[in-house]
Order: C-alpha cells, then structure tokens, then sequence
C-alpha cells in the first residue's frame, strides 16, 4: 500500500550524505533524484523513503507523532543502523532491544534534521 515516505529536511546536501549511508546498511539505492528531493528503495516495486525541501519555501518541521520504521532483518541490524544513525550525526531516542510487542526488537533516533525514525525486526517468540 505504502509506495514511499517523504521527510522534509533543511539542509538537503547533509541529508543526502546522511540516508546515502544509513540505508546503504539495509541495501538500498537511490531511486529518484531532483534538486529538492532524493528518494531510495531496496528494489523496484518496493516502499521507499525520501528526503525534500519543502516546496512551499518554508522551513522543514518535525510532525509530532510521525515516524518511519526501517525494516531489518536480525537484532544485529538493527543495532547496526541505529550506531550508524549515531555516528553520522543523528540522535539517540531508544536503545535498540526487546519492546513491549513480544518478538518486536527495535531501535529508536532522530535523523540531522529531527525526523524520527526506528530500525525494527521480529525475532521468534520463546
């Protein structure tokens, strides 16, 4: 149902260079590409995620309430895509491991221009 998501970003060179590497983790290529927008998948006919500046001109903002969920596929991914959130510059808003959801492993952080996003995996249930 869900053909991509858009985050609006202030500073589009900077996002570029942050989700560039970040999703690289996951596979993931650019898949389209304007002066003001930047979107990546992981393969044709899949969902993806995309970075904008905003075309009414105005600053980009964080919608409260709003977050993207990454796919991955183990608890070590997981991990690794939120250290990489870190080390690029993103903020930290939840350890990665087990939540509340039994078999929901997940990992929380905010991206350079204060979207927040998650990177989770199912794992089996004991």
């Amino acid at each position: 149902m869900i053909g991509y998501v858009t985050l609006g970003t202030n500073d589009l060179s900077k996002a570029k260079v942050f989700y560039d590497q970040l999703l690289a983790t996951l596979g993931a290529t650019r898949m389209m590409e304007t002066e003001r927008f930047v979107a990546w998948h992981t393969e044709p006919g899949k969902p993806g995620l995309g970075i904008t500046s905003p075309s009414d001109g105005q600053a980009a903002s964080v919608g409260n309430g709003v977050m993207v969920a990454l796919e991955a596929n183990s608890p070590e991914q997981v991990d690794q895509l939120h250290a990489q959130a870190l080390a690029l510059g993103g903020s930290d808003e939840g350890a990665p491991g087990p939540r509340e959801l039994p078999g929901f492993y997940a990992g929380y952080f905010r991206d350079l221009d204060g979207n927040k996003l998650n990177a989770f995996c199912f794992t089996a249930v004991e």
